[in-house]
């Protein structure tokens, strides 16, 4: 503050001093710059340092020069105070996102089906924003623009007592109405704030509900709801917006009048001799700064009060009971002990939200080492059982214990590894195959090996600056595979630990499929990379020796490939930016100068017209669902009317006098047209002589920017753009013989496995992006990952809950027989608790648990209740004399 009231104070020095000459009359006069003298009590003037003797000149430049100086340190504050209070409000904020995702983490199970998930996410992204920023401005703003008005207001009292009592007076009127006014901007921000939540929930609603609303013709009912939600939107902003600018209207008139008293009445003392005019001024530049202050602090006081409500409804949103205890979070600090005592369930008591009794007294005893099927009807309780075993439905009544530990309170460090669970519905990250694979596994950080010195610094600040945001410090991106669990050396034995799994699901057959159809990196795939062209041979002579060469037609360069698009055949390569061409490409000079001296300008042109009249003609009234659209590979159902307007242009047109754009256009239809596939027989050999010619004439002179999109075939190198299984078959299989894509694929599955490379596709499927939620696997492919990884853990307790319901019955059977026959053999065996879908299926079980209308009916081996209990008969379907 003291620069600060020196730099209102030097304008008024230089004025009456060096400029209008107050204390240089003489010619030769010089006064004492720089003069520091105090009046103390008793003492009197005490003289600290006598100053420096300057003339006008040298006066005026000395003053000056403070005066910047002064500048440069009041920047200077300014800079080092925003910068840390912003680093003191990013602190907090990601103080308080962590704070609430740790919440998250820990409500109750059955809080969730209550909860949006992009209302949650909405609020922890954007709603605390605020309260972080004003962290830092909560205490530094008051004090620094509290500091900064009252300096400007004492140092206009110093100069003039009237004046400044009349602006104090002006500040305390604006300081007690604009607040009040803006208390309506407030509350209709908080609208504002809610409605927008709302609506972000409602869209997350609609895109995971995509699939009812296409199939119940409701897409225009939500149209109308997300249009009414926007008009409320609309018409709250809008009154917001009134209020705002009414208030910011209030506040600059008020702020007004007080440049109209220094202008009237100081202008007023000026003339009359009471105020001199260095004092005016001084007093007017002092003001101006004044403005800026009280504006800031108005604006802080309503941060505040809106930052207030924020944090409220946070709080009401978060403020969930009772929270899972933190302790039960804390991670193992070492490996955790098996669980070799039984699971005891004493009267055990489910209700859903609605108070309707899912399990009503139950009790039971799972013993170590056993398996034992649940079976009963969908809401006979048997899911429930499984889920409250698996701790996703909290007990209402009786409880779960494991030893003489409650269930609930057990840590998760050893429920979440020594007891596994999977359901039939899925839970999948937005990540590799292999990523979902080894979830279970990712427990806690553990040590890793010995870094470099750049990098271990990184962690380290990495680690100090989270403990100081109140975040956990380890680092997500460190190693936390649990490899010991599986029984693992490391990463590079760990697929041979996760092929028997994937075996065991008949899920390894998909995996190894998506790895061939994945493209290869030369440099991470070299195994597979160097020795393909091996493969390309091995494979040609596999067919022949099997007569099944004519299901696939090789790639030659002198041949036209009828089983391949006329673009491929004329490029003979694939495209590296991974598309068709488009139409930069095909207007391209060089394309076009190809096509001109071949006269293909001419016959594609005319293909792509009789493709695109023929299409339109035939779809312009299918709806765009239908499957007809799957083999229209050259258009989609959107591009229908386009192409129509685009066909009503150029009909009765010259070539030469069709717009480029169209004439590019229709030619891209052709260049997509495969004969075999699309069958509109318009595709001779003629043609494809051309085609062939063509291509040879454009990698006579290929320009470089063309070049780098095009990977040429190659029968003697790999072609990086295309997937393993098109560089290995060098070719297209024939389209018109049965199941010769089944067949190639056998063979080539038979090739990897003799060349001692199928773990290593089978490594290229497992990095493939099963995309949000896994919805690039099919369900049935999702609930096999999931299981995989359930079993991955090798824990005590295995809980599967209807697991493979997407299967067919016969694979579900087999996959269940194959999981507990390997469990049976294994050396330490785990206990499987396993809800059945076929319940014949627990004739291979220890023991059945028979579930009906919530209560335990039934409890014994598959043939004593099917001899016994009336129930499970009538339930099986089983005559009365079934023995």
């Amino acid at each position: 503050m003291v620069p600060y009231f020196l730099a209102f104070d030097l304008p008024k020095q230089i004025i009456n001093g060096p400029i209008q000459g107050n204390g240089f009359e003489a010619l030769d006069a010089r006064q004492p710059f720089f003069r520091v003298v105090y009046d103390l009590p008793l003492i009197g003037r005490a003289e600290v340092f006598s100053g420096i003797d300057l003339n006008r000149q040298q006066m005026l430049m000395a003053l000056s020069t403070t005066f910047l100086l002064l500048v440069l340190i009041n920047g200077l504050f300014k800079f080092y105070i925003n910068t840390y209070k912003g680093r003191l409000g990013e602190r907090m904020l990601r103080r308080i996102r962590f704070e609430l995702v740790d919440r998250v983490l820990r409500f109750p199970p059955k809080h969730f089906k209550r909860l949006k998930s992009a209302e949650i996410a909405s609020m922890v992204k954007d709603e605390v924003e605020p309260l972080g920023g004003f962290t830092g401005d909560a205490f530094v703003l008051p004090a620094l623009l509290g500091g900064q008005a009252l300096t400007t207001l004492g140092f206009i009292i110093v100069q003039n007592v009237w004046l400044g009592m009349l602006t104090a007076g002006i500040v305390g009127i604006q300081l007690s109405i604009v607040p009040r006014m803006r208390r309506r901007v407030l509350e209709l921000g908080r609208l504002r704030q809610l409605t927008a939540r709302e609506f972000s929930g409602r869209v997350s609603e609609i895109v995971d509900g995509i699939g009812a609303v296409h199939s119940n013709d409701t897409s225009n009912l939500e149209r109308a709801d997300i249009a009414w939600r926007l008009g409320r939107i609309f018409s709250i902003r809008y009154d917001l917006y009134r209020w705002k600018f009414l208030v910011k209207f209030v506040n600059n008139l008020i702020a007004q009048v007080t440049p109209f008293i220094f202008y009237a009445f100081g202008g007023y003392f000026v003339l009359i001799g009471k105020l001199d005019l260095g004092q005016l001024v001084a007093v007017i530049a002092a003001y101006k700064d004044l403005p800026s202050p009280l504006k800031d602090l108005i604006d802080w006081d309503q941060a505040r009060q809106d930052v207030q409500i924020k944090y409220g409804t946070v709080c009401d949103q978060f403020s969930v009971e009772p929270l899972i205890a933190q302790s039960v979070h804390a991670p193992a600090s070492g490996p955790t002990s098996r669980l070799e005592t039984s699971i005891i369930i004493n009267n055990l008591t489910l209700v859903d939200d609605t108070g309707a009794r899912l399990l009503d007294g139950v009790s039971a005893e799972i013993k170590p080492n056993e398996t034992v099927a649940l079976v009963g009807a969908a809401g006979s309780g048997a899911e429930a059982f499984a889920e409250a075993l698996a701790r996703l439905v909290w007990p209402e009544f009786g409880g779960i214990t494991i030893g003489d530990q409650d269930l609930l309170d057990m840590p998760e460090s050893i429920t979440g590894q020594r007891i596994a669970y999977a359901s039939g519905e899925p839970f999948l990250l937005h990540g590799s195959v292999m990523d979902n694979l080894l979830y279970g596994l990712k427990n806690a950080p553990r040590p890793s090996a010995t870094t470099h010195n750049e990098r271990r610094i990184e962690s380290e600040r990495y680690a100090i600056e989270a403990r100081m945001a109140g975040n956990v410090d380890f680092s997500p991106h460190g190693n936390w595979i649990d490899y010991q669990a599986v029984g693992a050396d490391g990463l590079d034995d760990l697929l041979h630990k996760v092929l028997p799994t994937l075996d065991d699901l008949q899920i390894s057959g998909d995996i190894f499929g998506l790895g061939l159809r994945s493209t290869i990196d030369t440099k991470e795939q070299s195994a597979v990379s160097g020795r393909i062209v091996e493969l390309r041979g091995s494979l040609r002579k596999r067919l022949v020796e099997t007569q099944l060469d004519e299901m696939l037609i090789p790639l030659d360069f002198d041949r036209y490939n009828i089983q391949a698009s006329v673009g491929e055949n004329l490029f003979f390569g694939t495209w590296s930016r991974g598309t068709s061409p488009d139409l930069d490409v095909i207007t391209h000079p060089c394309f076009q100068r190809v096509l001109n001296s071949t006269g293909l300008d001419h016959s594609l042109y005319e293909m792509g017209l009789e493709i695109a009249e023929t299409t339109v003609e035939l779809f312009r009234d299918v709806a765009p669902q239908h499957s007809f659209f799957r083999r229209l590979t050259f258009m989609a159902a959107e591009e229908i009317p386009i192409y129509q307007a685009t066909l009503s242009r150029c009909r009765g047109l010259r070539f030469e006098h069709i717009p480029p754009e169209d004439r590019a256009s229709i030619i891209v239809l052709s260049l997509a047209y495969i004969e075999p596939f699309h069958r509109f027989g318009i595709l001779t050999e003629p043609m494809m002589d051309r085609v062939v010619a063509a291509r040879k004439l454009f990698h006579t002179d290929i320009p470089d920017d063309i070049a780098n999109l095009i990977n040429r075939h190659d029968p003697e190198r790999v072609t990086a753009s295309a997937t393993v299984l098109d560089n290995v078959l060098f070719g297209r299989i024939a389209s018109q013989v049965a199941d010769a894509d089944a067949h190639i694929q056998a063979v080539v599955k038979e090739l990897f496995r003799a060349a001692g490379l199928y773990e290593n596709v089978l490594s290229l499927g497992l990095q493939f992006d099963v995309g949000a939620g896994g919805k690039r696997l099919s369900l049935a492919q999702r609930q096999k990952l999931n299981l995989a990884r359930a079993l991955m853990k090798r824990s005590d307790f295995t809980i599967f809950n209807r697991p493979l319901s997407a299967l067919d019955q016969r694979v579900d059977e087999e996959i269940t027989r194959g999981i507990v026959q390997r469990r049976n053999k294994a050396e330490q065996a785990s206990t499987i608790l396993w809800g059945l879908s076929d319940p014949r299926v627990a004739q291979i079980f220890d023991r059945v648990l028979f579930f009906q209308r919530g209560s335990l009916i039934g409890n014994g081996t598959y043939f004593e209740l099917a001899r016994s209990n009336a129930a499970f008969r009538e339930f099986l379907d089983l005559p009365s004399d079934h023995r």
